[in-house]
């Protein structure tokens, strides 16, 4: 009868351990997402999970607390049941589960979880350590139970496994650890295999870094280069070590002329990092803002890390006008501000272009003054390396929007801008320049804009501010909407014309409310990042 009860124990406990696996390990699907945004930094993501605003760990604490009294209250309830009222509680278990599961649906992600091999491999670790934890708890509660003989722990002995989801964003950091140990060495694998294919080719690679503006410059200069040369591209905002090898690795290098790398860089040494991947023949530097401010702490080591491009540069570099002067180069560089006489409007920008001292007169349907800076920075590399100006103009005149920066949509007589992407300082105040061009009422959709580290708050207050005459304004979220909002009243704000929701789905619906034939609506930043 004892090998009897400790067998059917024992198979409560794995039963039990699997049922709380597989229920925290669902419950962590958009926590899981957030490490993934946080390129599986555990830093980074202890910063999101503890950021001002965040409601993870509230909604953590009170999934744990309703859990622990339900459990508790069906043990007592059902105490005649003698052993079996400890397995009744675990009910209070699976009724909260699921209702936080459902509720979490509703919490999004800018960018949802991308189910690669990385991340199911996350998930496999993720389980298994759950698993484990909750087996070893589970098992200790057991034994407790088995040395006290006491009638109230029995039956309340599976109570405390509600203090499960309190660890879970440790055990997720404690996962990701352990993944580490295959991800990493995988990875360098991945990356030198890049490495070298690039340097034994005969293609002529150009980096593209800066604070904002990189894949608008990307896309431009490959359809300019277009004109003249096979073109290969990083695709998206693909500007990692993996992104890059990534593309290399997919690629016919022997195909292609010329390979534009986007470098993107969140700490010093992210851009030398890239830069040892694809040694750059020619570099751009787009231009200079706090993006990125939390993970690289100040402006200075902003400029620093951006000017990694330069010292590995073999040719030349091209800097934006607007930032040039906060650049020391060993390498030839020239800034670039042959565009004048810009015009803008709500059907495109036209401006002067200079190259070599020939002018022509350019049009484009991308919207805005900062459009035709864009442009005219790739047009001036092009030159320097050979495509004619007539190839260039006409190159400018087809050009189409970057999907989600500043894109033009128009749908049911109502003018879409979408500029989703776009959360840095000086991509919002273009964005709400572009808005104002624009007939009918003027609306903006925001969470406001991130990774802004100790100038988050009064960013985001001054950014309230130039929401202030528009027809309507809709804060997204939690997280950065209160200093928006702040601004927004104090510089005059009706208050009367802003509202507050917590989803991108409720904005659209607040919108179909609101919309009529002629309006305008920013779309600015959708979601925060990671941090909605």
């Amino acid at each position: 009868m004892g090998i009897f009860i400790s067998v059917g124990k024992t198979i409560e406990c794995v039963l039990a351990a699997l049922f709380f696996a597989a229920a925290l390990l669902k419950c962590s699907t958009k926590i899981l997402g957030a490490l993934q945004s946080s390129g599986y930094g555990n830093k980074k993501f202890l910063r999101w999970c503890n950021k001002s605003g965040n409601m993870l760990w509230q909604r953590l604490f009170l999934l744990a607390l309703c859990c622990g009294l339900l459990s508790a209250v069906l043990g007592l309830c059902f105490s005649f049941a003698g052993t079996y009222a400890s397995v009744i509680s675990l009910a209070a278990y699976v009724i909260f589960f699921v209702v936080y599961i459902c509720a979490d649906r509703k919490i999004a992600l800018r960018c949802p979880a991308a189910r690669t091999p990385r991340f199911k491999r996350l998930q496999v670790v993720t389980f298994t350590v759950l698993f484990i934890a909750a087996y070893i708890v589970i098992t200790l509660l057991n034994f407790a139970d088995n040395v006290w003989g006491n009638g109230v722990f029995s039956v309340l002995r599976y109570v405390p496994l509600a203090l499960l989801p309190l660890v879970l964003v440790f055990i997720i950091c404690f996962a990701n650890l352990i993944a580490k140990i295959y991800e990493v060495p995988h990875n360098r694998k991945y990356i030198n295999k890049a490495k070298a294919k690039i340097l034994v080719s005969d293609i002529k690679v150009i980096g593209i870094t800066g604070s904002y503006g990189k894949t608008g410059v990307k896309n431009i200069l490959e359809s300019i280069l277009a004109k003249k040369y096979r073109v290969l591209s990083t695709p998206g905002s693909y500007n990692t070590p993996l992104g890059i090898a990534k593309t290399v690795d997919g690629a016919d290098l022997n195909s292609y002329d010329i390979f534009i790398a986007e470098m993107g860089a969140r700490n010093i040494g992210d851009i030398a990092e890239l830069c040892a991947i694809c040694p750059p023949d020619y570099s751009v530097i787009t231009g200079i803002c706090p993006q990125h401010l939390e993970s690289f702490g100040t402006i200075e080591n902003i400029i620093a890390g951006k000017s990694e491009i330069l010292q590995a540069t073999k040719i030349k570099a091209f800097i934006a006008e607007d930032c040039f002067n906060l650049f020391k180069s060993s390498c030839p560089v020239e800034s670039c501000g042959c565009a004048s006489d810009i015009v803008c409007g709500e059907d495109g920008t036209k401006f002067t272009l200079t190259l070599g001292g020939n002018r022509a007169e350019v049009r484009t349907k991308l919207l805005g003054e900062h459009s035709a800076k864009n442009i005219a920075l790739a047009a001036r590399l092009a030159y320097e390396m050979g495509v004619s100006v007539e190839d260039i103009c006409s190159a400018i005149e087809g050009l189409d929007y970057t999907p989600h920066r500043l894109q033009l949509i128009k749908k049911n007589g109502v003018n879409i801008l979408d500029d989703g992407y776009n959360c840095n300082v000086k991509g919002a105040a273009a964005a709400l320049k572009v808005l104002r061009l624009f007939g009918g009422r003027k609306i903006c959709v925001t969470p406001g804009m991130v990774e802004l580290g100790t100038l988050e708050e009064s960013e985001n207050y001054e950014l309230g501010k130039d929401l202030a005459g528009l027809d309507y304004v809709i804060l997204v979220g939690e997280t950065l909407i209160n200093p928006v909002n702040e601004g927004y009243l104090a510089e005059g704000g009706d208050e009367e014309k802003i509202v507050k929701v917590p989803t991108l789905k409720d904005a659209e619906e607040e919108l179909k409310n609101y919309l009529s034939s002629g309006d305008t609506v920013l779309f600015l930043n959708d979601l925060p990042d990671i941090y909605l």
